[in-house]
């Protein structure tokens, strides 16, 4: 799911690959149907949506990363991978999507109105990507993975560093990052949640 409280809309992907977009009401008792997106050929596996851009784009085990209008509902591209695509994140401000896929590899793409680029591919994991999360202000990016680990990728260094976090000894499954407080946030299959100070510079 992705949720944009400026506007209340809130997007669900389902297994059969549609994306169900819905107005909440302001007390958040109810919802109302506002559009499906007929995205996928199989199960939705991330969803994000941009207002700056008015996209809604996703990813999912059809191995396809797509992006839609939101404001009329049409398919403007997509992108395949070579692995079903696990999970997505986007940068608005330089239209950059990173796609996760099974094989631990994330795709990094160049998303326009109509087209898209891969600009590289960032292979460090040896097992499926699970779960992404970005940082904004420093404009790092963080990707878990069922091999045990998390790894930081310095994207706005543009010198290709990056470095992993040890703090999980089973498959880590979710991520979720504060830019507020600048902590991150994993769960995983060893039942711990482990919070990450990002605040202490750490070498590679």
């Amino acid at each position: 799911m992705d949720y944009n409280s400026e506007t209340r809309r809130l997007f669900v992907g389902l297994d059969n690959g549609t994306i169900s977009e819905f107005l909440l009401s302001d007390d958040f008792n109810r919802m109302q149907t506002r559009r499906d997106y007929l995205a996928h050929q199989n199960r939705v596996t991330g969803i994000f949506f941009t207002l700056l851009s008015e996209w809604v784009l996703s990813v999912g085990r059809d191995k396809y990363f797509q992006w839609h209008c939101s404001e009329t509902g049409r398919r403007l591209g997509g992108y395949q991978s070579s692995s079903w695509c696990t999970c997505l994140q986007y940068d608005g401000e330089s239209k950059h999507a990173f796609v996760g896929d099974y094989s631990g590899s994330i795709s990094v793409l160049k998303v326009e109105d109509n087209n898209c680029t891969l600009i590289t591919s960032l292979k460090g994991h040896s097992g499926s990507i699970r779960s992404l999360a970005w940082d904004v202000e420093k404009r790092l990016l963080f990707s878990a993975s069922f091999d045990q680990s998390i790894i930081v990728w310095d994207i706005g260094g543009q010198q290709g560093t990056a470095y992993e976090l040890q703090g999980h000894t089973e498959k880590v499954q979710a991520l979720a990052y504060s830019s507020q407080s600048h902590q991150l946030l994993s769960g995983g299959a060893d039942n711990r949640i482990v919070v990450w100070n990002m605040h202490i510079k750490r070498n590679e």
